[in-house]
């Protein structure tokens, strides 16, 4: 298998680097944490004109039909960037259930909207006493005349505070289902809050929401697979920015070891500190190799085969993580903790990365499951 990037690919890469550098300067992005929205409209609509939003959507409704591997080529640079906008939300997770399940009428209105940077959706899926079990939704759907009505809960929604639709799993008697529901509906109540990393998420609550037969998503009682798999997807995008983060720190802590100085000279000349130092970068491009399977993974039509390897990758990329980000942050001494200072915030991100749908413990159990399947 080749694992060289395309021509495509590299320019991507390429312009990704630069525009951070440029355009996402780590004070500015203290500053949109701290604002009312928690990102940047601004930063959307570049992300749009860039054709980042369009990015994994068919030609046929504005897309670049690009892959995981092009996702992946994103997320990374995000990650080094600890960028704010929803793309994990509207593009990554949504997007791909719209575009895996939707009809050819949803496609066309939201899949093009998502691309113009005009729309952005949410994934409302877990509830407080499912934990990481996805099959596990108390919202219930009922029929009521052509349509239905939604009541229940979600917890910790990903882009929930931003998002103008909401894409809810429910139970309607033949298994889980999925509808699409305007923000502002009424029932719909939409509880936003700052999360440790300085991103946002949402509690929602749905009170006898009524929406039409349009709707549905899909087949009623298929949802099931079609979330996993859009939750693979996810999961996938995080290993990549799990990746960019890393590899970030160990520039920092690079950078950091050659500067300091202790008697007279830098503490990148102790040898105990190069060892640490070089156990990072392993552990970096060790991470960089299972996020690359993760996102060749992604698209396999195999779900069997494709949850072995997101859940491998999420197990090793978790524990490496966590390794870098503890050794930036003791390297850094007492400076690697203060909020002044951008490891900090890398490595809570890495944190938030850890829990987001399911920790290390979690898929180190799925894919002892799927061995034992085999």
């Amino acid at each position: 298998m080749d694992f060289n990037y395309t021509d495509e690919q590299n320019a991507l890469r390429d312009t990704l680097s630069r525009y951070i550098a440029k355009d996402y300067p780590f004070e500015a992005r203290r500053a949109l944490a701290k604002s009312a929205e928690g990102f940047s409209r601004d930063h959307w609509k570049q992300f749009a004109d860039l054709g980042l939003l369009a990015l994994p959507f068919p030609e046929e409704f504005g897309g670049l039909s690009g892959n995981a591997v092009d996702t992946m080529l994103v997320m990374e640079a995000f990650g080094r960037g600890l960028v704010l906008e929803p793309y994990l939300a509207t593009v990554v997770v949504a997007g791909h259930l719209i575009r895996d399940a939707g009809s050819a009428a949803q496609k066309e209105a939201i899949l093009s909207a998502i691309a113009g940077g005009e729309r952005m959706l949410a994934l409302a899926h877990y509830e407080r006493e499912a934990r990481y079990k996805v099959s596990l939704v108390n919202t219930a759907a009922k029929q009521d005349g052509a349509g239905w009505k939604l009541s229940g809960g979600k917890g910790v929604v990903l882009g929930g505070n931003a998002a103008d639709t909401l894409l809810v799993t429910a139970n309607t008697g033949k298994g889980l289902s999925l509808f699409l529901v305007d923000a502002k509906s009424a029932g719909v109540a939409v509880r936003s809050y700052m999360t440790q990393d300085g991103g946002r998420a949402a509690e929602i609550a749905l009170d006898n929401v009524a929406v039409g037969k349009d709707a549905l998503v899909g087949p009623e009682g298929s949802a099931l697979p079609l979330v996993e798999r859009a939750l693979d997807y996810g999961i996938a995008a995080l290993c990549a920015e799990a990746v960019g983060i890393m590899a970030a720190l160990d520039e920092a802590t690079l950078e950091y070891l050659k500067t300091r100085k202790q008697f007279g000279q830098p503490i990148g000349r102790f040898q105990a500190l190069q060892h640490r130092m070089v156990d990072m970068v392993i552990a970096t491009e060790q991470a960089r190799s299972m996020a690359m399977m993760a996102a060749v993974k992604a698209d396999s039509p195999d779900a069997a085969e494709r949850r072995r390897a997101i859940s491998a990758a999420k197990t090793y990329i978790g524990q490496q993580a966590r390794f870098v980000g503890q050794q930036a942050v003791q390297l850094h001494g007492g400076m690697g903790v203060v909020d002044e200072l951008n490891v900090s915030h890398y490595f809570k991100r890495l944190t938030m990365i850890e829990l987001t749908f399911g920790n290390t413990d979690h898929h180190l159990g799925l894919f002892s499951d799927t061995l034992l399947a085999a």
